[in-house]
């Protein structure tokens, strides 16, 4: 391996190495290497809120005591989040599947893991997991938090089929990342809870509140006013979601102030809307039950692993926000399009016995909204895209483009979306 010299003070720091890959991967025996980071690292710890989210960040912030967010942290999280070399075969990172420019998903209905093969459910954006009350991810919420989940995939034998021992010493055995560690652990102590840590303080640091939405709420002070930076369409769907429309009873920025909305949907907090989580997972109607749990084509969600019988049929859900970016939706990206996503509510809502109570009274009619409410409802929500952050250098990729570094694998036919 190549030596490495870190020059701090001026201009961009740039770390070079030659990474061995395993023997029997499909690229070759050497990878050239560099990195480009700033000298002065980008600003991660501290989070710049507007006020109509900050309460409720401070509430809702998952961030643990024990790994809070540094500079050094999120920068090393970086460098991992992009390392092809965490994948077995040299060929994917964890960017792979969750792309800056598409609001850190893929446009893929079911991700593609290192060797070409298809996994089980759809990539979920990472934007502003920090604020997920619940601090449980995946789909079916079985990582306990952001620092055990990002570990998963890198292990998994689809995703990236790496092993985390033999990861942990070939990140110590690459001149690239000892001097990352030494920044943001105060040694070069490698371990699996370190790589966990960084990667976890990364993703937390990828946090959007300026998005047209937001600039509209913070003159109008209230989403009941019109936004004089929307269209009428726009204000129109605005009016819907939170309103007659009952979005917000689900989508809303505070869970303990969702249940009342279902009765009373006209009087939601508009002050107030920030996340667009929705509080727990739910059962959307996407799925007739499956009531002896025995079809395999049916995804029990969060009862496969509770395995309790009021949890089948149950998905977390991704925040809204820049969701005109991360189709397709659902678990299994059985909708392409955000209209297709309306149209479900509108009027295709299907029984199950553990659908969402806000829903259950649309089990017949769905919503029966006209198609000028559907458009004007697509309208609001690509409102709630941030431009500046799909292309913001923080959380773009730092390695420096070589003949060395390899596109991921495809699939050879993929299947119909």
């Amino acid at each position: 391996m190549t030596a490495v010299t870190l020059c701090f003070g001026i201009g961009l720091t740039v770390v070079a190495s030659v990474r061995p890959v395993v023997a029997d991967s499909p690229i070759q025996a050497a990878v050239p290497r560099a990195l480009r980071l700033p000298a002065t690292p980008y600003r991660y710890a501290e989070v710049d809120l507007p006020e109509h989210v900050r309460e409720l960040a401070a509430r809702f912030d998952n961030t643990p005591a024990e790994n809070p967010i540094t500079d050094a942290g999120a920068t090393l999280g970086r460098v991992l989040f992009y390392d092809v070399t965490l994948s077995a075969n040299g060929t994917t990172s964890c960017a792979s599947c969750h792309r800056q420019e598409i609001a850190f998903t893929d446009d893929e209905r079911l991700s593609i893991g290192f060797d070409g093969r298809r996994v089980g459910r759809n990539s979920m954006s990472l934007i502003n997991l920090r604020y997920y009350a619940r601090g449980r991810f995946f789909w079916d919420e079985r990582a306990e938090s952001l620092e055990a989940q990002v570990l998963q995939p890198i292990e998994n034998e689809i995703e990236m089929g790496h092993d985390l021992a033999s990861l942990v010493r070939q990140l110590a055995d690459d001149p690239l990342y000892p001097p990352l560690f030494q920044e943001a652990f105060g040694d070069v102590e490698v371990d699996a809870s370190r790589i966990g840590q960084a990667l976890a303080q990364f993703i937390r640091s990828i946090v959007s509140f300026d998005s047209r939405f937001d600039r509209g709420l913070a003159r109008a002070g209230s989403v009941d006013r019109p936004f004089e930076n929307f269209t009428e369409e726009e204000n129109h769907g605005k009016s819907l979601f939170f309103g007659e429309a009952r979005c917000a009873s689900c989508h809303s920025a505070d869970p303990h102030r969702a249940a009342p909305h279902v009765a009373d949907p006209l009087h939601f907090d508009a002050t107030q809307a920030a996340f667009f989580f929705v509080d727990q997972p739910v059962a959307n109607g996407i799925d007739v039950d499956d009531f002896e749990r025995t079809d395999p084509a049916v995804d029990p969600g969060l009862g496969g692993i509770t395995a309790r019988e009021e949890d089948f049929g149950r998905f977390k859900s991704s925040s809204l926000r820049f969701v005109e970016l991360t189709g397709p939706y659902m678990h299994d990206g059985r909708f392409r399009t955000l209209e297709s996503v309306v149209e479900h509510y509108n009027w295709s809502i299907r029984p199950h016995v553990n659908l969402d109570r806000r829903l259950q009274n649309l089990e017949s009619s769905g919503l029966g909204r006209a198609q000028s409410d559907v458009d004007a409802l697509v309208a609001f929500l690509k409102t709630l895209t941030d431009a500046k952050l799909l292309t913001d250098p923080r959380y773009s990729d730092p390695f420096v483009e070589s003949p060395g570094r390899q596109s991921r694998l495809t699939p050879a036919a993929k299947p119909p979306r």
